[in-house]
């Protein structure tokens, strides 16, 4: 008897997502947008990123095979589009940093692993993507600001991690921090800011299926304006949690305070779970503008990702969990 298999409520039809030879084509990225006017095909020459993959020594593992258990119900945002639409506050508060970011040094990229664990390590970057192994995500994303875009990310489990880095029964939250480099990232430099960025999530959140850290997108090692060479996404959360270009991960018993929780407490908190019922002080969640084609659609509840992680939240209602 042939066994039932129940898509996840994210799964498509492998037709309705943008074939590759669509989105990584930029003479017709670029026509059918109709942008060339704007300055983009000039921009596009540069390929911001384009010329990574031959500089990276992890370039032999991509593209990775997808997996067909992570799809999204919308069209991917185009490599272009994305690769020159980037928050990443170390180099600046605007969205086009894609050139600034090149200054970052991400060959050799060491990573330590260490606070409530069997034994603290530091690893390479290329030797731990090469021990995970790497597979292909489509994931949505929605940031704080009301926009959003999709990705086809690739890169390993979070539970991975955890499994490799063996935490205690002691530890609750996971504890994630960036590099912090002034000369190189000119952003920290300024100093109202809490330099180096910091993220947190529980270790129910850190071993949840959807936890992903990104190694590479559209089929090639990780640009640096995605936040190379390794990055953090959280597609139920608002972007700002998905921290970028990771370079100390700890296990903690106390709960971290995160970058923007500690730069706006009253406006960005630890939870940061996407609800179109809950606004931003400043501007509504109930719709998102999507990237790639400026269309206004309505914000679903998780990012369209609740079957999945609401159960993470279900005992937590003293908490504000959406902001």
């Amino acid at each position: 008897m042939a066994s039932i298999i129940k898509q996840k409520d994210w799964a498509i039809s492998e037709s309705l997502a943008t074939p590759e030879d669509v989105f990584l084509n930029r003479r017709q990225i670029v026509k059918g947008l109709g942008m060339a006017g704007l300055g983009l095909a000039a921009a596009v020459a540069l390929r911001p990123g384009g010329a990574l993959a031959a500089n990276d020594p992890t370039a032999d593992l991509y593209p990775a095979e997808r997996d067909e258990a992570y799809m999204i119900d919308r069209e991917l945002t185009p490599e272009d589009i994305n690769l020159m639409y980037n928050n990443f506050y170390e180099f600046g508060s605007h969205k086009q940093i894609w050139k600034a970011a090149q200054a970052l040094k991400t060959n050799p990229w060491d990573m330590e692993i260490d606070g409530l664990v069997e034994k603290p390590f530091t690893i390479g970057f290329e030797d731990l993507a090469r021990r995970m192994g790497l597979e292909e995500r489509l994931y949505r994303h929605r940031c704080v600001e009301a926009w959003s875009m999709t990705v086809p990310w690739s890169g390993f489990a979070l539970s991975d991690l955890l499994a490799l880095a063996k935490p205690l029964s002691s530890a609750k939250f996971v504890r994630f921090e960036t590099f912090l480099d002034p000369q190189v990232a000119t952003g920290q430099k300024q100093r109202w800011y809490p330099w180096p960025y910091v993220e947190g999530v529980t270790m129910e959140e850190a071993g949840n299926d959807l936890a992903f850290l990104v190694t590479g997108a559209y089929g090639k090692p990780l640009a640096k304006q995605f936040g190379a060479p390794i990055r953090l996404a959280l597609p139920w959360k608002y972007g700002f949690k998905s921290i970028k270009s990771i370079k100390r991960i700890t296990f903690t018993d106390t709960r971290p305070v995160s970058f923007w929780e500690d730069v706006g407490p009253n406006e960005y908190g630890f939870w940061a779970n996407v609800n179109p019922d809950v606004p931003h002080r400043r501007w509504s969640q109930a719709q998102e503008r999507v990237l790639h084609t400026g269309e206004s659609v309505p914000t679903q509840i998780y990012n369209g990702y609740g079957d999945q992680v609401a159960h993470l939240y279900k005992d937590l209602s003293a908490e504000k969990l959406f902001m």
